[in-house]
């Protein structure tokens, strides 16, 4: 590489220079700055505004995971439909043809999953 090729990843390394220093001084600064109170009460567990009670390691519901993970799934698919969006001219029917068979394909496995009753947590 020459060294006008080097120069245009300047600000590249540049932003990524002030990112580290950014995380590195916010946490030194918290470490140095925050309150430093060692109690019994800071140390026992607390989740969500409920204390805790019982083994944490009792089975629940799996659906509760499932729902979870369907929602990421259909979530990130969703997200393969933008570079379609920003290149919409350029792709013409073609572009419409493939997006509308990646729609048909989502609603297919919707459909599958309201059939099964997936989404139904209530059991």
């Amino acid at each position: 590489m020459n060294n006008s090729t080097l120069i245009q990843y300047l600000p590249i390394a540049i932003m990524f220079l002030i990112a580290v220093a950014f995380v590195v001084v916010t946490m030194v600064a918290s470490h140095l700055l925050g309150p430093k109170k060692y109690s019994k009460v800071k140390y026992n567990v607390f989740e969500c505004g409920v204390h805790s009670e019982g083994n944490a390691r009792n089975p629940f519901a799996v659906k509760y995971f499932l729902t979870a993970l369907l929602f990421v799934l259909f979530d990130v698919e969703v997200i393969f439909m933008y570079p379609w969006a920003t290149n919409f001219k350029e792709l013409g029917l073609f572009g419409v043809i493939e997006v509308l068979t990646f729609s048909l394909l989502l609603l297919v496995g919707l459909y599958y999953l309201l059939k099964k009753d997936v989404l139904n947590i209530r059991d």
